[in-house]
């Protein structure tokens, strides 16, 4: 099985391309693979903007350091129930612009078992 978090390869407003998984608008990324992050799933707007609903999968996925994005512009926010979930959980987290967090989860995935959430608009 293969736990390696893949590579982001491209980014680009409103458009990422992953190692293994091809293009993407918002993605998911975890150790072993990634998908589309469909923030209908669990109701996410830009404000309050990232909920703890939107991290368990990357908890569930073995996740041990993650890089939650807040788009190019910096409009998406993450809630302080989110950071707190992930803290108990001991979890490294960062949250970052939207390039700065691909090159930081990029440097992060060749020896850790990095997810991230990657909005790549504003």
């Amino acid at each position: 099985m293969n736990t390696r978090s893949p590579r982001i390869t491209h980014i680009s407003w409103g458009k990422m391309e992953v190692e293994g998984l091809g293009l993407g608008k918002d993605l998911k990324l975890f150790p072993g693979g990634g998908r589309a992050w469909d923030w209908n799933e669990t109701g996410t707007r830009h404000v309050p903007g990232i909920q703890p609903s939107d991290v368990v999968e990357l908890l569930d996925q073995g996740s041990e350091v993650i890089v939650l994005t807040r788009g190019m512009e910096l409009v998406l926010q993450t809630c302080p129930e989110t950071i707190a979930l992930l803290e108990e959980r001991g979890v490294v987290v960062h949250v970052e612009e939207t390039r700065a967090g691909v090159e930081l989860y990029n440097r992060l995935a060749v020896s850790q078992r990095v997810g991230g959430l990657f909005h790549s608009t504003c």
